[in-house]
């Protein structure tokens, strides 16, 4: 019965024939800006409700759309049940709702439609990461990598995802000729928002990447014509980077659970605990603007 109550309901249709077409180019839009998979998901989702609030107060075009409006919404999502589970919606959730709303007005601008601009501030300090692994404990996972073409592999992949901060599918998505050694730098060609970037390569973590780049890829592609950076024992793009991390943390004695992401995060952390500005932190890992990583000084502190 518990889990009944708290059974996530799905949202009624929108009415208004503009806001049906916005939502279908705004999905359409996240895709060609080839936007992470869960981004795709849910933006749409969090764009549908935010409308519905918009029709419900009798608005139904973009010119309505005004600041007081907005600040309307977030207070209704301020009091409003969660659908998922007890309580209410955390202030993560509802700062994740105003970035959609944020989204959505930059899609209607670069794609030559009428928009909208909002100066709102939601404050507190929250955090949607739910783990970070310390410096030892990521010496532990470099420690539980073996001496054979995986385990070049693995530090590769260690290389890529915490080294270099890449998101998982940027990692995935690297090819080798995106591997600038004789620059010492990794260009990310596709980033959040399809946005290339070049990340440092230096110290044993150019070192670890040079190894398998020489050594370990060679005998995994076995002559198959291939550019990706990370393959499977068949030659074939390497997608399960999950999976290979949790063998990885079987052989540690980590009791945390972490994912690829969680690998970005920590060195995110760990840059600023080493005294890096915010500013470059940004840079490194490829955030539109400076709010998105200043979420990593509130973990620090």
């Amino acid at each position: 019965m518990e889990n009944q109550k708290h059974k996530a309901t799905a949202l009624p249709e929108l009415k208004t024939p503009l806001y049906v077409r916005l939502k279908e180019g705004f999905a359409t839009w996240l895709r060609v800006l080839n936007f992470d998979h869960t981004s795709q998901r849910d933006m749409p989702k969090i764009l549908h409700e935010f409308l519905l609030f918009m029709e419900a107060g009798g608005c139904h075009t973009i010119t309505e759309i005004q600041e007081e409006k907005i600040r309307a919404y977030l207070d209704h999502l301020a009091v409003r049940p969660s659908r998922k589970r007890e309580g209410g919606l955390s202030l993560n959730y509802i700062r994740k709702h105003l970035q959609v709303i944020r989204k959505f007005a930059r899609y209607l601008t670069e794609s030559g439609q009428e928009s909208f601009g909002e100066q709102i501030e939601i404050e507190g300090k929250t955090s949607n990461i739910k783990s970070i692994l310390s410096p030892e404990e990521i010496g532990q996972l470099y420690g539980a990598t073996g001496d054979d073409l995986l385990g070049l592999r693995d530090r590769a992949i260690l290389g890529i995802c915490y080294g270099c901060g890449l998101r998982k599918n940027e990692a995935i998505s690297l090819n080798t000729a995106d591997i600038l050694l004789e620059k010492d730098l990794v260009l990310v060609r596709k980033g959040k928002g399809y946005k290339a970037r070049f990340v440092p390569l230096s110290g044993a973590n150019k070192t670890d990447i040079e190894y398998y780049l020489n050594y370990g890829r060679p005998y995994l592609v076995n002559g198959k014509k291939q550019e990706a950076f990370l393959v499977g024992i068949l030659g074939n793009r390497f997608t399960n980077i999950f999976g290979r991390l949790q063998q990885l943390k079987a052989k540690t004695a980590i009791t945390k659970s972490f994912g690829p992401h969680t690998l970005r995060h920590s060195i995110a952390t760990h840059l600023i605990e080493s005294g890096m500005e915010l500013e470059q932190v940004k840079d490194f890992l490829g955030h539109e603007s400076l709010e998105s990583t200043q979420i990593y000084t509130h973990v620090t502190a």
